[in-house]
C-alpha cells in the first residue's frame, strides 16, 4: 500500500508544483499577483507541521483501520465488483468530509485546529497545503467509520490521498466558472467561495470532491461578489507557530474566565445549533434558543469564524 500511495506522489507532486509554477507566473502576468513571499513561507512552515504529524501517526492509523475492519458490516470485497468497492470509497470519503469539514467550522476546539487553513488573505494552489498540524488527529475519529462499514482500509487510504489531491485544484484564482460541472463537482469558483470572509460566504460549500451535498444540505453559495479571502478578523502574521496555537489561545483565555468547569467544558466545546440541527437533535437545540441560555451546551454564539 505505502509503494501505492508514493507512486500517487511521484506523479502527483511534479504536476502541483507545474501549476504552481504556471499560475504564479499567469497571475504576474495579469498583474494579479496571489503569491506573496510571507504567506508562502507561512504555509510551507504549517504543511511541514502537517507532514510530520501524517508521518507519525500513519502506521498507527492504518494499524487501528486494520483492527476495526475485523468487525466490519459488510464484507464488500466479497459481495461488489472491486471497481465499484473504489467508486463507493469515493463517495463515502466525500461525505463524511463534508460532515467533518462542516463541523469543524462550528465546533470551537475544531475550528482551532482548522482556522491554519483559513488564515490566508490569499487564494492559490500553494494555500492547498497550508494544513493544520494537528488535522491528520483530527479525522481519526471521523473516517474509522469506513472499515467498520466494510471499506478495505488499503482502498480508504489510497482513495483518501486522490480525494485530496483534487482539493488542490479549487484552491485558485485563474480558473473561473467550469459550466455544468458547477453543478456536481466542487470547482474553484465553489472553493473560493468557501475561503471568503464576506458575510454571505462564511461557511458555505464544505464539499471537497462533490458539491452535491452542499447543495442538498443548503449549505450552497455560488460566487457572485467579488471574495475577500481570509478570516473575518485575520491573524496578521505568517508565523506558523503563531498561527496553529491562536485558536487554543482564545480558548484558553475563556475557560480561565469560567466560573464553573461546566461553563469551561462549553467554552472548550462550543459547537453552533446547526450541526445539531443536521443531526436530528432538534428538541432540547430548539429550547436553547427559545431561552437563549448561554450556558447551555447546544446554544453558542455564531460561528467562531464570525467574531
Amino acid at each position: 500500500m505505502t509503494a501505492d500511495i508514493n507512486s500517487i506522489y511521484l506523479i502527483a507532486l511534479p504536476i502541483v508544483f507545474a501549476l504552481i509554477g504556471l499560475e504564479a507566473f499567469i497571475s504576474s502576468y495579469l498583474n494579479m499577483n496571489v503569491y506573496k513571499t510571507g504567506d508562502t513561507l507561512g504555509t510551507i512552515g504549517l504543511l511541514s507541521g502537517n507532514i510530520l504529524v501524517s508521518l507519525l501517526i500513519k502506521g498507527s492509523t492504518l494499524a487501528f483501520h486494520f483492527f476495526l475492519y475485523q468487525f466490519k458490516l459488510i464484507d464488500l470485497v466479497s459481495v461488489i465488483p472491486i471497481w465499484l468497492h473504489w467508486v463507493l470509497a469515493f463517495i463515502f470519503i466525500d461525505f463524511i468530509y463534508y460532515f467533518y469539514h462542516r463541523i469543524s467550522h462550528r465546533s470551537r476546539f475544531l475550528w482551532a485546529v482548522h482556522m491554519s487553513h483559513h488564515s490566508s488573505e490569499e487564494m492559490n494552489f500553494a494555500v492547498a497545503f497550508r494544513q493544520a498540524w494537528l488535522g491528520p488527529v483530527s479525522k481519526i475519529p471521523f473516517f474509522m467509520v469506513l472499515p467498520l462499514i466494510g471499506f478495505d482500509p488499503v482502498i480508504v487510504a489510497v482513495a483518501g490521498v486522490l480525494s485530496t489531491l483534487w482539493g488542490i485544484f479549487g484552491h485558485t484564482q485563474i480558473i473561473r466558472n467550469l459550466g455544468p460541472l458547477e453543478w456536481v463537482f466542487v470547482t474553484p469558483s465553489h472553493h473560493r467561495v468557501h475561503h471568503g470572509a464576506n458575510e454571505v460566504y462564511i461557511d458555505k460549500n464544505y464539499g471537497n470532491f462533490l458539491i452535491i451535498w452542499d447543495r442538498f444540505f443548503g449549505t450552497f453559495e455560488a460566487e457572485k461578489e467579488k471574495v475577500k479571502f481570509g478570516l473575518v478578523k485575520n491573524v496578521n502574521t505568517f508565523n506558523p507557530i503563531k498561527i496553529t496555537i491562536m485558536g487554543w489561545q482564545d480558548i484558553y483565555r475563556d475557560i480561565k474566565k469560567s466560573k464553573s468547569s461546566k461553563e469551561a467544558f462549553e467554552h472548550f466545546l462550543l459547537i453552533n445549533p446547526d450541526v445539531f440541527v443536521l443531526l436530528g437533535a432538534h428538541t432540547r437545540l430548539e429550547k436553547c434558543l427559545v431561552t437563549e441560555a448561554t450556558h447551555c451546551l447546544l446554544y453558542t454564539s455564531p460561528s467562531p469564524r464570525d467574531s
